[in-house]
């Protein structure tokens, strides 16, 4: 059990994708102008990591492994991405128009994060318990530096900040910041 929270713990913080691997910048970065949009695209994420990762780890041991189809593994990964950000989208759209039309382009962008792949690839050989839980720390560090990172913004927004640093610069500035004080974790986990 320990050593399942120790990779929960270190997906999150330690090797937090976006901070250490600079995966996923472009949801992080386009979502992270709110926490009203912030929090539930940090939870749109949790939700398609952990479901993509226990369908792909399923599919690789059960299909690929036993057929030797592992070469096909990248195509069936991003197969069950989509689908499951689709099924998330439709529901999102039911569920809460208004957060739809809030997240707009950056919900269905989560099948073409790099970071989920990128994750379902890593956790592929993994037992089923070690991958969910990287693949819930994953997804958790990435709702914890998104909402940061929009809190952030917010206050960034209502300071006075010098002209040639407004907007981006600022944000990858505050970013690496960020990113700096995540190194902090190494030695905890």
């Amino acid at each position: 059990m320990s050593d399942l929270l120790l990779l929960l713990g270190g997906a999150a913080l330690v090797n937090n994708f976006v901070l250490v691997q600079l995966l996923g910048l472009c949801p992080f970065m386009g979502t992270s102008n709110r926490i009203e949009t912030a929090l539930p695209m940090g939870i749109a994420t949790v939700f398609v990591i952990t479901v993509s990762t226990l369908i792909s780890n399923l599919l690789n041991r059960y299909v690929l492994d036993p057929w030797d189809l592992k070469y096909l593994q990248i195509i069936v990964f991003i197969v069950v991405i989509a689908s499951v950000v689709q099924l998330t989208e439709r529901y999102i759209r039911f569920a809460s128009p208004l957060l739809h039309q809030l997240l707009g382009l950056y919900l269905p962008l989560i099948t073409s994060n790099c970071a989920v792949l990128a994750i379902a690839l890593t956790v592929a050989d993994l037992g089923l318990a070690e991958a969910l839980a990287v693949g819930v720390g994953a997804g958790l560090g990435f709702s914890l530096v998104l909402v940061l990172f929009a809190g952030l913004r917010l206050r960034i927004d209502q300071n006075s900040t010098p002209k040639s640093f407004r907007g981006a610069p600022i944000a990858l500035v505050t970013v690496g910041i960020i990113a700096l004080a995540f190194v902090g974790f190494r030695g905890m986990l």
